[in-house]
């Protein structure tokens, strides 16, 4: 089983990121504000205006370490990596099996499986959590949208159309959100939809920072591996998207974004108060809240679980490396298909 390793991330303003012997150190303004060892470390996320200096940047380089830059509203602008170590022949099949159309929907069956899965999961925790306390409005419409889970997963393993697996992704996506108001149990947060660039509410603006954060994981985990991030099977290819890294996210967003978003508003650490309406509507977080989102995403990941497919015991940060691996497997012909994660 592969060593959980650690992503930091740097949020204080001006923070200077530097190598000492076998350590990452961040000076702010000429004094150290921290120090950890470099072989801890799979990744370093700077928010902001955040300067990593020359010999650090060769040095995860050199070691398999990402730096990736996000903007101070969690925003993706670039990606420093070193050379890529993969398979060719592990990725030459990956770009085959994109473009056939027998052999790509197997692959996104299994994405969509884990992600419509997950998606039930969470409805049904919310019900099991709070059910006591939903209004008969409510309980219909979770009772709705279970059976139009339900149906789509059924349906699932008999489409064979890459186009009508997307429209099915879709519909699971709309109906989802369209209930995930009901999830929330506190004052004062609300949503009223999904929207993005740029999120027109709070709680779009937790999920969105929380699905940057986790699309940098799966991007990793790919590229370790030796697959290619940029080449998908259920999104699309489009010039700098990292296809198969959102392939991968579906299948964790409900479990590993929205339910420690949904935490986090019900237990009350994230309020109004924690963000800022701009001129345009935009919505943005203060440099607290992503400290505490980042914090609480830590102790996510460090949280020990029973993978259902291997049978082994892990931590949740390992789930991304763990499907990675499986797809890897599949495109090899070591399995016949792709197991998803599925969450209990």
């Amino acid at each position: 089983m592969r060593r959980h390793r650690n992503t930091i991330y740097v949020t204080t303003d001006g923070a200077l990121l530097r190598k000492d012997g076998a350590n990452v150190v961040m000076q702010v303004e000429g004094q150290e504000g921290g120090r950890v060892p470099a072989h801890m470390l799979d990744g370093i996320v700077c928010l902001g205006r955040v300067t990593v200096s020359y010999h650090l940047i060769g040095y995860c380089a050199d070691n398999g370490i990402t730096i990736t830059y996000l903007s101070s509203s969690g925003r993706f602008l670039a990606r420093v990596e070193g050379p890529v170590s993969g398979n060719v022949l592990l990725r030459k099949e990956q770009y085959r099996r994109t473009d056939d159309l027998e052999q790509c929907p197997i692959v996104v069956q299994g994405f969509l499986a884990g992600k419509i899965h997950n998606q039930r999961a969470v409805l049904r925790r919310s019900r099991r959590d709070h059910g006591d306390k939903m209004t008969t409005e409510s309980t219909a419409a979770l009772d709705d949208a279970e059976n139009t889970l339900n149906r789509l997963l059924k349906r699932l393993p008999y489409e064979q159309d890459n186009e009508r697996l997307r429209g099915m992704e879709g519909e699971a996506g709309r109906t989802y959100f369209k209930i995930f108001d009901h999830f929330i149990r506190r004052e004062g947060l609300r949503f009223s939809g999904r929207t993005r660039r740029p999120p027109m509410d709070e709680v779009n603006a937790l999920i969105s920072f929380l699905y940057t954060i986790l699309t940098h994981d799966c991007r990793s985990a790919l590229e370790a591996v030796g697959l290619d991030p940029q080449v998908g099977f259920l999104h699309r290819l489009r010039p700098g998207r990292p296809s198969l890294a959102l392939d991968l996210l579906e299948e964790f967003r409900p479990v590993l974004a929205d339910r420690l978003a949904l935490t986090l508003i019900n237990r009350g650490q994230i309020e109004t108060k924690d963000f800022t309406v701009l001129d345009n509507g935009a919505v943005i977080m203060s440099d607290e809240t992503r400290k505490t989102i980042l914090t609480a995403y830590q102790e996510r990941k460090d949280a020990e679980l029973r993978h259902p497919f291997l049978g082994e015991k892990t931590t949740v940060g390992l789930l991304p490396a763990l499907q990675a691996q499986l797809l890897a497997r599949h495109l090899r012909g070591d399995i016949d298909g792709y197991p998803p994660f599925l969450w209990k």
